[in-house]
């Protein structure tokens, strides 16, 4: 890398832009520790989800951004920065803007690996190197990058268990992760000022405020409720997993979803866990950080196969349901969205989900399976609907759900398999 940190501070060459997306913290981020390694840092957040397409941010999910951002922003303004936060319709144009302003030649940011994303940052680094920028981009998602990870034959994997044994047997372990930085040097921004983000209409306000009762999102709470749980309940996860009356899971995902959470250090942390209990003799302790660390596994697994079947959110990879005569009933689909089926164990997942922003994992499979089974209402109308409404609403992780209940992916259950909601 060019440059150094001993350099003069009024030479632009060592002032670079941090663009913040799904990566909302301050440790383990590697575009913004690549940024204070060379000297100023400009720090930006860009709002511009009409470019999502059809799927804009539900209004839970982006009261969670919104509280995100106030707590990034505090941490880095503890550090000796702020956050710059920009309202845009073309994130390409407003980075080149943000360029001309504060005259910085480096652009470093995060990989996403939903097919927005692929196309748009792809666009973006052809631009921006046309311009005379230097942009570099990092893995702070995965543990390991879906371009690593393949068979003998350099193919990629097409069902989950031989690709998480091979992620589990890799040369090389996952990457530490990264301290936060103890000082950020900022550039200068006095010609880029920040956009107000709105992010909740008047009528969502009530709704959200009940949100703040029993969710706190923000980095440093992260790292709390990963502590709590690998503290706590993960000793009895594999016993306890399936009970939908408790928390009983670890409640970690909203946060892996906006990247508040570093999933190495999630990795690690519970790798040195199961250490102790494997020296102590504790089964049950070591058998229930395998099935947690294969949940970790399934979120990796959903950005392997979104990098490597881009489409996957919008056409199932097997050929033989793409054509499934689906039910396409409205009065189905809305009897199911507002809990109304007559199934309790359903309509009471439904009306939590519609309450509170949240479903236990198991009551995920119960509704989703009875969407797609019994109802056979076409399961990207329910994937849609999740999307819409859950806090930790992830497009690659609900696409490989649905698709899995769906039976559409070579390891995923048959169209046949239906789970009975009164057992």
């Amino acid at each position: 890398m060019t440059g150094g940190v001993g350099s003069s501070s009024s030479n632009s060459n060592n002032r670079s832009i941090v663009w913040f997306r799904r990566d909302l913290r301050v440790e383990d981020n590697p575009a913004l520790a690549a940024g204070v390694r060379l000297g100023e840092v400009v720090a930006v957040f860009i709002w511009s989800p009409e470019e999502e397409g059809p799927y804009y941010p539900g209004r839970v999910s982006r009261w969670w951004l919104s509280q995100s951002l106030l707590h990034l922003h505090s941490s880095l303004r503890n550090l000796g920065t702020s956050l710059i936060t920009k309202r845009s319709f073309d994130t390409a144009s407003t980075l080149l803007e943000i360029v001309h302003s504060t005259g910085a030649t480096n652009l470093f940011f995060n990989h996403l690996y939903d097919p927005l994303s692929l196309v748009r940052d792809h666009h973006l680094k052809e631009l921006l190197i046309a311009r005379g920028i230097t942009v570099r981009s990092f893995n702070a998602d995965l543990l390991y990058e879906p371009w690593e990870v393949h068979d003998e034959n350099g193919r990629p994997f097409t069902t989950f268990a031989p690709f998480w044994n091979k992620c589990l047997s890799m040369p090389y372990d996952p990457a530490a992760p990264l301290l936060p930085p103890k000082r950020i040097t900022s550039g200068d921004v006095s010609m880029c000022p920040s956009d107000n983000l709105v992010f909740e209409d008047e009528s969502e306000k009530g709704s959200n405020a009940l949100l703040a009762r029993a969710w706190s999102p923000g980095w440093r709470n992260a790292d709390k409720s990963l502590s709590a749980f690998i503290n706590g309940p993960l000793i009895e996860y594999s016993v306890n997993r399936k009970k939908a009356d408790g928390a009983s899971t670890s409640l970690l995902s909203p946060y892996l979803h906006f990247g508040e959470l570093s999933v190495r250090k999630v990795f690690h942390l519970v790798r040195m866990k199961q250490l102790v209990w494997i020296n102590e003799g504790n089964k049950a302790g070591e058998e229930s950080c395998n099935l947690f660390l294969r949940s970790i596994g399934l979120r990796e697994y959903s950005r392997y196969l979104s990098f490597n079947h881009p489409c996957s959110h919008e056409r199932p990879p097997l050929a033989h349901l793409r054509f499934f005569p689906w039910v396409t009933n409205e009065c189905y689909f809305k009897a199911w969205r507002q809990g109304r089926t007559g199934y309790p164990l359903v309509d009471a997942g439904m009306r939590e989900l519609w309450a509170t922003g949240w479903l236990h994992d198991r009551i995920r499979v119960v509704v989703s399976s009875f969407f797609v089974k019994v109802l056979q209402l076409p399961w990207r109308w329910g994937m849609k609907y999740f999307w819409d409404t859950l806090l930790d609403a992830d497009l690659e992780s609900d696409a490989l759900g649905w698709q899995y209940i769906s039976g559409t992916l070579p390891d995923g259950r048959e169209l046949d398999r239906i789970d009975n909601p009164q057992v």
